[in-house]
């Protein structure tokens, strides 16, 4: 591991720095930074070590053409075919931080709850993936289920800290399972394998009003629960 791929922080760190950023410098990470923090990623841990995940990244020109692709689809209203069901509603105080998480990120952007164009607008930056040079599919066999999508999950949290300790960030978007097809095609995937969701990285543009949005987490005591008998 050369000089360049180095982390920069602790795991601690990067926990409590890592967010979603949602606007991105046009400038790439380095093969070998991004070698090693996929390297990194691949250390995280699966039901009997199955390591059911499969991930594709595109950069450069075909990552241009997907970002086409995913915006014609959204423009023409094509409607999405995700490989996998999602819970779209929520309730209760998961529909309450569902809420004041859109608050927030819609109030950096200047976007009124009646602004429906500015909102088809926002809604549209998710298929241009926010500018990042680079995005990542997330995939896993088609016949696997939710336990297998838990693994999956960790290797992601897993991605996201390494490339927060390397001065990367990210944003892991569902958006990005709407059209599992043109990923298949991209990359000569198997008609089995299914598109879980995809992450967008690359260097944070600061001057992005979205990546002033802050959130909030629940208490402890709200989370989690401690007995000793």
């Amino acid at each position: 591991m050369n000089a360049i791929s180095k982390p920069n922080m602790s795991l601690a760190d990067a926990i409590d720095q890592r967010r979603s950023v949602r606007g991105f410098l046009p400038k790439p990470v380095p093969e070998s930074t991004m070698r090693a923090v996929f390297e990194q990623a691949q250390k995280a841990p699966s039901n009997c070590n199955t390591q059911p995940w499969e991930v594709v990244v595109a950069s450069g020109a075909l990552r241009d053409s997907l970002c086409k692709q995913f915006v014609d689809r959204a423009m023409t209203g094509i409607p999405s075919e995700p490989d996998f069901s999602y819970v779209n509603k929520f309730d209760g105080p998961y529909r309450i931080r569902q809420v004041e998480c859109a608050s927030a990120l819609y109030g950096e952007m200047e976007i009124a709850r009646d602004d429906k164009a500015g909102r088809n607008r926002a809604a549209l930056r998710n298929f241009e993936f926010f500018d990042a040079p680079h995005v990542a599919f997330l995939c896993m066999d088609r016949s696997f289920g939710a336990t297998i999508a838990l693994d999956v999950g960790i290797y992601a949290q897993t991605l996201m800290l390494a490339m927060t300790a390397h001065g990367i960030s990210s944003c892991a978007m569902g958006s990005l399972r709407s059209h599992p097809d043109l990923v298949r095609e991209a990359f000569g995937l198997d008609e089995n394998m299914g598109v879980l969701f995809g992450i967008s990285f690359g260097y944070e543009d600061p001057e992005v009003k979205a990546n002033k949005t802050r959130t909030t987490r629940v208490p402890l005591n709200e989370a989690v629960i401690f007995k000793d008998h």
